[in-house]
C-alpha cells in the first residue's frame, strides 16, 4: 500500500510505543531522566523548615481547582513532576523531620528507599512463579529469618501482606476455619458459615486495635462476635480478667475459637502478657493470634526481646516493617507457627498455580495470600537487613524507646503538663493542665494549632474519655531537646488558647 494512512497491518507492526516504557534505548533514557527529576523532588520535599506546610484542606483543594486529571495530550515528565513538587510535595506529612511524631508513619531507611525503586521498576507479581522467579525464594528467605526470629518451631511459614490490617484478617480468617473443621464439621471455605456461626466469638483486650472487630464483620460474624478483656493499669489484657470471660463465654453458650493478643497497642504501647495468654490459649483449646504490628521489632534487641516473651506459642503473627523496622509503606507479614495451616485457605488455579507445580516444589505463594496480584515487598526488609544488619536496627529501636522514657520524664517534672501514664515501647500519652477551662476542648485545639502552624504534627486521642496528646516516636533522629522545645510549643499554643478563651 503506497500514499495515505497505513494499513491495519502496517500499523500493528509499527507500535506506538516511544520513551514511555523500559525496554529501549529512548525509554531506558527516559526513566533514568525521571529517576532523576523524582530524586531531586523528593530531596527538595525532605529540605523544607516544617514537618508540615500548614495548609487547611480548603486551600489544597484549590491547588487542583484548574488542573485536568486527563487531559487530551500530555506533557513532558519533568514539567508534570515540577507540578507536582509544587502543590503535592509540599504539603506532605514530613515524616524526616523530627517533630512529625503523631502516628505509626516511621520514616523509612535509605536502604528500603532504594530497594523500592527495584520493586517498582521491576514489576514483580507475586501470585506465580513464572511473574517472579527469583523473587519467589527471596520472600521464602526473608519468611525464614522472620519465622527464626520468632523462635517459631521448624515447618513454620508466611507471607507478605500489605500490613496489620490484612495480616490480622488473615489470622482469624484461618482460626475461623481451623475451629468450624476441627469442632464443628464444617468447611465454611467451601459450605459457608454453619448454623450455629452466631455463636462463634473472638477474645481480645479492650485496648486491641479495631481491625479485630474489622476483621470479624468481613468474615461474616459480625463485629459483636468480639468480646473485649478489661485492661491492667498497665493497659495490658487482665489475665484474671481472661479467665472470668472465658468462664462466662462458656456458660453463656458461647464458642470462644480465637484469643488476639497484642504486642504494642497503638496509644500505649502496651504488650499484653503473651505466655498467660498462650496458657489459657492452650487450655481451651483457642487459636493464638498475636498482632505484633507495632512491638514486633522489639525481637531485634537482646535487650527488649524478653518483652515479647510466649509469642513464640503463637499459631499466628502479625508484623509490620513499615513502623519500627522502618520500611516504606507497605510492608508487613503474616507469620504462621505450623506453615501447614495455610491449607485452610489454599485453592489452586490451572492457569496460576497449578497442582503439578505443587508437586514439583515451584514456589506456591499466592495460596498463602489473601491477594493475587502483589508487590515484591519482601525486597526491602531484605535490601535493608543485608545493608545495615540486625546491630545496627536494634540500636535504633533501643533508642526511641529510651527517648520515650526520657521525654515522659520531663512531661512528669513540667508544672504545666500532666502524665497519662508511663510510656511503653516509644509512645508518650501527656496533657496541658490548664488553670482555666476545658482541658478536654483546649488540648485538642492545641494539636490543630500545630498543625495549621506547620510546627508540629501530634497525634489526639482518648484515654478514659479525656482527651489527651501523643507522641508516637519513631524517628531515631529526634532528640529529647528537640522534643523538649516542642513540649514548650505545647504549652505556649495551650497558655494562648487558655487566655483567648478567658477573654
Amino acid at each position: 500500500m503506497s500514499g495515505g494512512a497505513p494499513d491495519a497491518t502496517e500499523r500493528l507492526d509499527q507500535p506506538p510505543v516511544d520513551d514511555a516504557f523500559l525496554g529501549s534505548d529512548e525509554g531506558n533514557r527516559a526513566y533514568a531522566a525521571a529517576a532523576d527529576a523524582a530524586t531531586r523532588a523528593v530531596v527538595t520535599a525532605t529540605d523544607r523548615a516544617t514537618p508540615y506546610s500548614g495548609a487547611d484542606p480548603d486551600t489544597l483543594r484549590d491547588r487542583f481547582a484548574g488542573r485536568r486529571v486527563l487531559p487530551e495530550r500530555g506533557q513532558s515528565v519533568e514539567e508534570t513532576l515540577g507540578e507536582v513538587t509544587d502543590e503535592v510535595l509540599s504539603s506532605v506529612v514530613g515524616v524526616f523531620d523530627p517533630d512529625c511524631v503523631a502516628h505509626l508513619q516511621c520514616p523509612p531507611t535509605i536502604p528500603g528507599l532504594a530497594a523500592e525503586t527495584l520493586v517498582a521498576g521491576t514489576n514483580q507479581s507475586m501470585d506465580s512463579f513464572d511473574q517472579a522467579p527469583a523473587p519467589s525464594v527471596c520472600e521464602e528467605r526473608v519468611v525464614d529469618a522472620l519465622c527464626d526470629l520468632l523462635s517459631f518451631p521448624a515447618g513454620a511459614d508466611g507471607v507478605f501482606t500489605s500490613g496489620g490490617t490484612q495480616s490480622n484478617l488473615q489470622g482469624l480468617l484461618l482460626a475461623r476455619e481451623w475451629y468450624c473443621r476441627e469442632r464443628l464439621d464444617c468447611d465454611v471455605q467451601t459450605e459457608g458459615l454453619p448454623a450455629d456461626a452466631d455463636d462463634l466469638r473472638v477474645v481480645t483486650s479492650e485496648a486491641a486495635h479495631f481491625t479485630a472487630a474489622q476483621a470479624t464483620a468481613q468474615l461474616g460474624l459480625g463485629e459483636d462476635a468480639v468480646v473485649e478483656v478489661p485492661t491492667d493499669d498497665g493497659y495490658r489484657m487482665d489475665p484474671d480478667a481472661l479467665d472470668a470471660t472465658l468462664a462466662d463465654l462458656t456458660a453463656a453458650g458461647c464458642r470462644p475459637f480465637a484469643l488476639l493478643g497484642t504486642a504494642g497497642t497503638t496509644d500505649h504501647g502496651a504488650v499484653d502478657p503473651l505466655p498467660a495468654l498462650a496458657d489459657r490459649a492452650a487450655e481451651h483449646d483457642l487459636w493464638f493470634h498475636v498482632d505484633a504490628a507495632y512491638g514486633g521489632a522489639l525481637l531485634l534487641s537482646e535487650r527488649e526481646r524478653s518483652t515479647l516473651d510466649g509469642i513464640d506459642r503463637a499459631d499466628s503473627v502479625a508484623v509490620d516493617f513499615h513502623k519500627l523496622f522502618y520500611q516504606p509503606i507497605s510492608c508487613g507479614a503474616f507469620l504462621l507457627g505450623d506453615g501447614s495451616q495455610f491449607r485452610l485457605q489454599d485453592r489452586n488455579a490451572a492457569y496460576l498455580n497449578p497442582e503439578a507445580d505443587d508437586e514439583a516444589g515451584v514456589p506456591n505463594l499466592v495460596g498463602k495470600s489473601l491477594q493475587t496480584t502483589r508487590r515484591f515487598d519482601a525486597l526491602k526488609p531484605y535490601v535493608t537487613f543485608r545493608t545495615l544488619g540486625r546491630e545496627r536496627l536494634a540500636d535504633w529501636v533501643e533508642y526511641v524507646v529510651d527517648l520515650a522514657t526520657a521525654v515522659g520524664d520531663d512531661v512528669r517534672d513540667h508544672p504545666e503538663l500532666e502524665l497519662v501514664c508511663e510510656p511503653q515501647l516509644s509512645t508518650v500519652l501527656f496533657r496541658y493542665r490548664p488553670d482555666e477551662g476545658d482541658p478536654d476542648e483546649i488540648n485538642p485545639a492545641i494539636r490543630d494549632r500545630l498543625l495549621r502552624a506547620g510546627r508540629a504534627v501530634i497525634a489526639r486521642t482518648e484515654v478514659g474519655g479525656t482527651a489527651t496528646l501523643k507522641f508516637t516516636l519513631l524517628n531515631p533522629r529526634a532528640t529529647r531537646s528537640s522534643l523538649r522545645a516542642l513540649l514548650e510549643s505545647v504549652v505556649e499554643h495551650g497558655t494562648e488558647i487558655e487566655r483567648e478563651r478567658s477573654t
